[in-house]
């Protein structure tokens, strides 16, 4: 797998971090994207890198459809010995309010670094994918996705898009072994989930806990691997049992 890198987007830390970390425990080149925390994603590539693998931190906005092109394409032209088999869409941000008192920008944000994030970043990648005929794409949802979450309009919205995007991308490209799956975790761990009541929350978990990182990171892990072949056009909950 000398030569066989995976992208996650928004990789610097969290959920981000731990896939990477995973997929370079699996043996891919790592391509830690980011869009302002530099020192964050490059011990990421760091640690990636404790694992024998290359690793690189690549910084771009997935929201901004140039950006993408110059900086992810140019990295694609410069790099034409490597192949990027693994795509994680996981750059994702939280702007929470209610709708009657959301300001565009709110709305905008949100919407343009989950669901048009994706689909810069996928766009530019699925050709090469499709002409090798293998590949592993993961978009990273959430809960609110599911079942809607009040306070969460916006990121609710983005997070359904990406899931019915999940389901016609995949058909689409089935043909070419590559699949397209989503996680949806519900409340994990992580800077995200910081400014959360976990106290007040955990008595709406059946498991009576917030998730890890790291059990996310597995569950990508499987999805990634030649053992989920047959796997694609789903969406996979990991909610300790909050709601399936």
């Amino acid at each position: 797998m000398q030569n066989k890198y995976a992208l996650v987007t928004g990789g610097s830390r969290g959920i981000g971090r731990a896939v990477c970390l995973k997929l370079a425990q699996m043996g891919y080149g790592i391509l830690v994207n980011y869009k302002g925390n530099k020192e964050a994603a490059e011990e990421t590539a760091t640690l990636a890198k404790d694992a024998g693998v290359a690793a690189e931190a690549i910084c771009f906005d997935v929201a901004n459809r140039d950006e993408v092109k110059s900086v992810l394409g140019g990295w694609m032209e410069s790099n034409k010995g490597k192949v990027i088999e693994v795509l994680v869409n996981n750059a994702g941000i939280r702007k929470d309010t209610l709708l009657p008192m959301m300001s565009d920008d709110q709305w905008d944000t949100v919407l343009n670094t989950s669901l048009q994030g994706m689909y810069n970043v996928t766009r530019q990648v699925i050709t090469a994918m499709a002409m090798n005929r293998y590949g592993r794409i993961i978009n990273m949802v959430s809960l609110s996705g599911l079942k809607g979450m009040p306070g969460q309009v916006n990121y609710s919205a983005a997070k359904a898009g990406m899931i019915g995007a999940t389901k016609a991308l995949a058909q689409e490209i089935a043909r070419r072994n590559i699949t397209v799956n989503a996680i949806a975790p519900g409340f994990i761990k992580t800077d995200m989930t910081a400014d959360l009541d976990e106290k007040e929350l955990i008595n709406m978990i059946p498991s009576k806990r917030f998730g890890t990182a790291e059990e996310v990171a597995d569950l990508a892990g499987f999805l990634v691997s030649k053992n989920a072949g047959y796997i694609t056009g789903q969406v996979i909950s990991i909610n300790g049992g909050l709601y399936s």
